[in-house]
């Protein structure tokens, strides 16, 4: 996979990070181990995971992610080839929430610990706290760069007018500043990116990293109809997308799909690291065959007319 440039930052990419969301959640251990394996051999360096997977799950804490991730990395004695990308913000239980100094501060040292490492390569702000100055949160982020506990930091789910102060705080106290924003973006959900988000990573030069890059994985075709979606566990999330629109984007990723001799979750995927404002499309396997699916993604190159007609049919 050819590498891209995360923001103005040192770190190199690849187009596809393979999701951490579902390691310790539909994915076991075994499994977890199998898909980095299947990643890292088809040459992803791009790991996204955060502190809070999965804390939706019954009995779970949170962390138990990144601790696969760490008992993986340990292993395979892989941790400097790898470009590891974690958060903190969400909540991990009482009193374990947002980006104020001192619980930065006890968080990525948790993080750290669960990944069994002594840096984090991208270090995320997982939601706005309007309730901490946004100098406060990236002092302590200097102090953990310095520290070299952290390398680069980036932001996820802020609106484009809090990135925009974010931006400007960094600039007038001469502190880090947000290399890359993880919105939500996929072939459905196109809007709240490309309205304001988009031009102001494109004026600033801010890495972008697209999660739920398959819409939760609606964009697979695996889901057409309510009595799919007691196919997975995730299935609860994707009924908004059974309308009018979602069946005639699934069409036209039928179609593409079958131009290709591909798929339609290689074709949804490609689409967006397609997109020359995104530097990473986040995607995550729960199977060795859906990771190879994904796989497929990265070797296959949309031409012009495939890109329109995806572009119609979400418009």
């Amino acid at each position: 996979m050819q590498k891209r440039k995360l923001g103005s930052s040192e770190l190199m990419v690849t187009p596809w990070a393979l999701g951490g969301n579902v390691f310790g959640w539909t994915a076991d251990e075994a499994t977890s181990f199998q898909l980095l394996d299947g990643y890292v051999a088809a040459g992803g360096n791009f790991i996204d995971t955060a502190d809070v997977y999965s804390t939706w799950v019954p009995g779970h804490q949170g962390g138990e992610s990144e601790a696969i991730i760490g008992k993986w990395m340990k292993a395979r004695g892989n941790r400097r080839r790898l470009i590891v990308a974690t958060k903190v913000g969400m909540e991990m239980g009482p009193g374990k929430k947002g980006l104020a100094p001192g619980y930065i501060r006890q968080a990525v040292e948790a993080s750290l610990q669960r990944l069994q490492t002594d840096y984090i390569d991208l270090y995320q702000s997982h939601e706005d706290d309007p309730n901490t100055p946004f100098e406060e949160t990236l002092s302590t982020y200097a102090d953990l760069m310095r520290a070299g506990k952290v390398r680069v930091i980036g932001a996820s789910n802020y609106s484009a007018e809090r990135l925009d102060l974010a931006l400007a705080a960094a600039k007038e106290r001469g502190l880090p500043a947000y290399q890359s924003l993880q919105p939500l973006y996929n072939l459905y959900d196109r809007a709240p990116y490309e309205d304001k988000l988009e031009p102001l990573c494109v004026r600033y030069g801010v890495g972008v990293l697209s999660y739920f890059s398959l819409a939760r994985g609606f964009l697979t075709g695996k889901y057409r109809s309510e009595a799919d979606l007691s196919k997975s566990p995730r299935g609860g999330g994707i009924k908004r997308y059974l309308n009018e629109r979602g069946m005639r984007i699934l069409a036209a990723l039928d179609e593409v799909a079958k131009q290709h001799q591909s798929t339609p979750a290689r074709v949804a995927l490609a689409w967006v690291m397609a997109r020359q404002s995104i530097t990473s499309a986040i995607a995550s396997a729960s199977t060795a065959a859906q990771l190879q699916d994904l796989i497929g993604a990265t070797q296959l190159n949309l031409d012009a007319a495939a890109i329109e007609r995806l572009n119609r049919a979400s418009a």
